[in-house]
């Protein structure tokens, strides 16, 4: 754009309210593509830009094809939007010396939207719009951030996590207290976990779009308000159902921390992404081991079950107000504000974001959000058997929380507190697993620079720990008998906390290499499938101990878990062949 152009639509901004503009995309028959903006505060000076606040000047197609950009589009990375057939996903991750990039140099390149039948009508972009991008060493990008606030933040975030998940079990070491306030049985008492936990099958579908929109910390801030707001009747209710509907909700409202925070540490991390995930795997696991430790004693010590209630809330609170102190990490987000400002600065209204110029209708957006990761259960075979194993882990734990009541009660006598303490040594297997991972986060590192990767590469860890929660459940079985010390069936958790974490770690990243192109999607599945294990467990634990006994109902669960370790060694045999054989199409990040 020249300067004469620029000065004029600086001049005719002047005499438009920028209160009514917002950005709209190209069509066909408005060659204008005007779109505003409400004012904002600059961020933008003139020592960066010139006095003139000279913001026109745009990529070349020699500079694009500098920074490797080609004909070629990418799939999109994780921390992409819902974009339809985009032509720039590199935007939310490139950084360019000018900070532009006009869709005529895009299009020179030779990138052109990709058309199926159902995109026929779908308009072009305006040859004149201008796609933003982070400049080069952005402090707004939160890839550029000092790796001091990096881990500070992972830190947080991981805290966060763990904070959520601490609140699903922190009625399981006081269920007898619940049924002496209302007058119901156990496994109605029960309830208050299982709900819960089957609000994280819910919650996920609603705050991870929701963060695709607004951003990470809004969701943060809304929906752990609500999750400390819903605690309150929890604490106060008159009745079961109150707490129940209540509990449920409380599962909806909390989950924002198990779906998001994920996405976070991958927004902040490039290099680091495996390592940060890798440390974040502890948290929804060693979340409900916390939980149980706490609440036993609160239960025996007070003998009121909303005692738990209240420190669970406060608990929660202040995670409430530290995370919401943390910067937007979303860089969609970022970047549609940044877009936002400049148009405002300069007066040129086609300056927006590839998600703003192509934004997803209301119907595009329920099969992103809902209907394909509800889909992929019954369509896509290979996540569903990965799945499987990971909600397997997670229903296991739940099903500890109720199986070691009944072992410990019935062997020694213990009550909540003292059965409480026998879930540290979950927690013991954890920590050993976290210095497990970044041993083989090195070795991965090394393997990718020899040769090309395969999201298979991503199941060693899966096969290292897979027997691990077999072997615990042999020992615990085993060890399940009045004559043997408390410290037989207790040391069963450090295996299973050692092979949990390294499973989850691992499956994890397994699912987001496998299905690059959906990987919100196919993560979303996971999340539903595990929160719906782990809520059934707690429903029949208790009774299948009581009924088949303290060895053989661990020994059944031994046997389920020694048949799922075939999983990750079978898919890192064959991975590749049934991907291409049973995946309705390759989703991979890795070129061919």
């Amino acid at each position: 754009m020249s300067l004469e152009s620029k000065t004029s639509s600086q001049e005719s901004l002047g005499s438009t309210q920028l209160d009514d503009l917002a950005p709209n995309a190209y069509h066909a028959d408005n060659t204008d593509a005007q779109s505003d903006l409400s004012p904002v505060g600059s961020r933008f000076s003139s020592a960066t830009y010139g006095n003139n606040l000279n913001l026109t000047r745009t990529e070349t197609v020699k500079s694009l094809q500098e920074v490797g950009l080609s004909k070629d589009i990418p799939t999109p990375s994780v921390v992409a939007p819902p974009v339809e057939n985009p032509i720039f996903p590199e935007e939310y991750t490139l950084e360019t010396a000018t900070g532009l990039v006009k869709v005529q140099t895009l299009q020179s390149l030779g990138r052109v939207k990709t058309r199926t039948e159902k995109d026929e009508k779908e308009e072009e972009f305006d040859p004149e719009t201008e796609f933003v991008t982070f400049l080069i060493n952005d402090p707004e990008n939160p890839q550029n951030w000092s790796p001091f606030v990096r881990w500070g933040y992972t830190l947080i975030l991981s805290i966060f996590v763990i904070c959520a998940a601490y609140g699903s079990s922190s009625l399981a070491g006081g269920l007898g207290t619940i049924n002496e306030r209302f007058g119901v049985s156990t496994e109605v008492s029960t309830l208050t976990v299982s709900l819960m936990v089957l609000g994280f099958c819910v919650g996920p579908l609603i705050w991870a779009p929701l963060s695709e929109q607004i951003g990470r910390r809004p969701v943060y801030i809304i929906s752990f308000g609500l999750y400390v707001l819903f605690n309150v009747p929890c604490g106060v209710a008159k009745n079961i159902g109150t707490l129940l509907v209540c509990r449920f909700l409380c599962g909806v409202f909390a989950s924002s921390a198990l779906t998001n925070v994920g996405a976070s540490l991958v927004d902040i991390h490039r290099e680091s992404r495996s390592l940060a995930i890798a440390f974040f795997s502890f948290a929804p696991y060693s979340g409900p081991v916390f939980g149980g430790v706490v609440n036993g004693f609160i239960s025996v010590g007070t003998g009121r079950y909303e005692m738990m209630i209240w420190v669970n809330m406060a608990f929660a609170g202040v995670m409430w107000i530290v995370v919401g102190l943390i910067p937007e990490t979303y860089a969609p987000v970022i970047l549609k504000r940044k877009a936002k400002r400049m148009r405002a600065e300069t007066g040129n209204m086609n300056i927006m974001t590839e998600q703003e110029a192509s934004p997803l209708s209301m119907k595009e957006l329920i099969n992103d959000c809902l209907i394909r990761p509800l889909n992929f259960v019954v369509t896509e075979p290979v996540l569903v058997l990965i799945c499987a194993f990971v909600a397997l882990i997670y229903s296991l734990l739940y099903a500890f929380f109720f199986a070691y009541p009944v072992i410990f009660e019935e062997l020694y006598g213990y009550k909540d507190n003292k059965i409480g303490l026998m879930y540290i040594p979950i927690l013991i297997g954890a920590c050993f697993a976290l210095f497990t991972t970044p041993i083989l986060e090195k070795k991965y590192a090394a393997m990718i620079k020899t040769r090309k990767p395969e999201p298979e590469d991503r199941l060693v860890g899966a096969m290292i720990g897979s027997p691990f929660p077999c072997i615990a459940l042999f020992i615990l079985g085993a060890t399940s008998y009045k004559h043997i010390i408390w410290v037989g069936p207790a040391s069963s958790g450090i295996a299973f906390g050692y092979g949990m974490v390294l499973i989850y770690y691992s499956l994890n990243n397994y699912i987001i290499d496998t299905y690059a192109k959906y990987a919100a999607s196919a993560l979303a599945t996971k999340v539903f499938l595990r929160s719906a294990g782990g809520a059934a467990f707690p429903l029949f634990t208790p009774q299948m101990y009581h009924k088949l006994g303290l060895q053989w109902a661990s020994w059944l669960l031994a046997f389920i878990s020694l048949a799922m370790i075939a999983i990750p060694f079978s898919f890192y045999k064959y991975g590749k062949g049934l991907r291409a054989k049973w995946c309705k199409e390759d989703y991979t990040a890795f070129e061919s």
